[in-house]
């Protein structure tokens, strides 16, 4: 009993019920006060009235003609639909309906409007007395019980409305309860499935467009990109493996050889370099993804600055220069005026040095390397690199950014497949993103970045 009153939907409901039950009993008393006064304050000035008449009568006719016409009009009236009653000063009934002057009524001089509840007179009498010249005292009464149906009927709808709210808010909290209940069971089943290892779950979505299917909407979202995020932790993994393999059995067959063969001192060195060769590039792998860690937590983007993408991208370009000269590549570089973006200069300059590196490695001899860095039409940085190289086919495209992923036109190349991954990271960190475009023959990578309203003012 505790936990269903303690569930979300009893407790919704059931304070909806109080708010509705206080409404109505503001309105009640509202009602009920209105009532009474307008009631109470017309049957005073009837009998005001009634009393006044009956006192004109007396100043003209004296109390005969009194007593003859409170006897006259009780003659024509419903019984006891009021009361009439006139005594002497010793308050002896000289005409009148009521047998005596009320014993609950006071006996001062004067006039007052008193309630006397009579034997015979259930709902009580509204009465006025007035005394009157001479010491006769006259009493003027309306029976107050003609209006117990009408305040009964009142009394039974209050009640019935009370009723009807109360059994609709019960009602309406089961089931809610109980529809809410079975959503939440759903998710919950979902989730525990999830808990299990059944990452292809996902929580139901009636398409209904209420709160729940926004939720369930955005954490099947969450559960999609998990779900990508482990697979490619997964594919990293392997990848890795795959990757380290060779270099360490490499690096294992060399050392196993020096071992048996104990060769003369110029060929142990020899092999020791090759050792040497093959532990930088374990390095390598494990530096680079340790830098795509680093980019993934978004750490570094505290850190951005104003930086000026040309001046950042003419420092790459000359310290390439030299690589490019030695392998008879054209190596030309075109800046736009300055373009400002907020972000890291070492991630950007890092970022570029990898498409610049790519590129080096693809293009064959007298090859054409261009970089250019300026405005596009829509105001944001774009830094491209463009070669005539093998390029990319259509089917590579969307997957060099993966980790590890080497095409076939860069199996004989040296590397370990994460260039295009940093540079993508470094995009995205960023706010921009990586394009991948075709030159006709080559490749053109633009790292296309959003100029924030800081830098846009200038």
């Amino acid at each position: 009993m505790s936990r269903w009153i303690r569930s979300s939907p009893v407790t919704w409901a059931l304070g909806y019920l109080l708010l509705g039950l206080a409404a109505l009993g503001a309105f009640a008393v509202t009602l009920w006060y209105t009532w009474n006064v307008t009631i109470f304050a017309a049957r005073e000035e009837i009998l005001l009235d009634d009393a006044q008449r009956l006192t004109a009568v007396f100043a003209r006719e004296g109390i005969d003609g009194l007593t003859a016409r409170i006897d006259e009009r009780i003659a024509m009236q419903i019984a006891f639909e009021r009361a009439l009653l006139v005594t002497d000063d010793h308050y002896r009934k000289l005409a009148g309906n009521l047998a005596a002057w009320p014993a609950n009524l006071p006996a001062e001089a004067g006039n007052h409007s008193v309630t006397a509840y009579l034997p015979d007179r259930p709902g009580g009498m509204g009465l006025v007395q007035r005394t009157l010249p001479g010491g006769y005292h006259l009493l003027v009464g309306r029976d107050l019980s003609l209006y117990l149906p009408l305040e009964r009927q009142f009394a039974w709808g209050l009640a019935a409305a009370v009723t009807f709210l109360f059994v609709v808010g019960v009602a309406g909290a089961l089931l809610i309860r109980r529809q809410l209940l079975a959503r939440v069971e759903a998710m919950r089943t979902t989730v525990s499935a999830i808990m299990a290892g059944d990452l292809r779950k996902r929580l139901p979505d009636a398409g209904s467009g209420d709160e729940f299917a926004t939720l369930s909407h955005t954490i099947n979202g969450m559960l999609d990109h998990i779900e990508r995020l482990i697979q490619g932790i997964s594919d990293v993994s392997n990848s890795i493996a795959h990757d380290l393999r060779t270099p360490l059995a490499e690096l294992r067959s060399r050392l196993e050889e020096l071992s048996l063969t104990r060769p003369d001192p110029a060929e142990t060195f020899a092999e020791i370099e090759a050792a040497v060769a093959d532990v930088d590039r374990v390095m390598r792998i494990f530096a680079a993804l340790l830098r795509l860690a680093e980019l993934d937590t978004g750490a570094r983007r505290s850190g951005f600055v104003q930086v000026d993408a040309a001046r950042v991208a003419a420092e790459v370009v000359e310290f390439y220069e030299p690589a490019a000269e030695q392998k008879g590549v054209a190596f030309s570089f075109e800046a736009s005026g300055a373009a400002a973006v907020a972000g890291d200069p070492v991630l950007l300059a890092q970022a570029l040095s990898n498409l610049i590196d790519n590129s080096l490695k693809c293009v064959p001899e007298r090859g054409a390397i261009r970089v250019r860095v300026g405005r596009r039409a829509d105001g944001s940085v774009a830094i491209e690199v463009a070669d005539n190289g093998p390029g990319i086919t259509a089917a590579d495209k969307p997957k060099v950014t993966e980790r590890f992923f080497r095409g076939d036109a860069s199996r004989g190349t040296p590397g370990v497949g994460l260039g295009l991954s940093i540079v993508d990271a470094v995009a995205k960190l960023h706010g921009g993103v990586l394009e991948l475009i075709d030159n006709h023959p080559g490749l053109r990578a633009q790292m296309v970045l959003p100029v924030t309203d800081a830098t846009s003012s200038r």
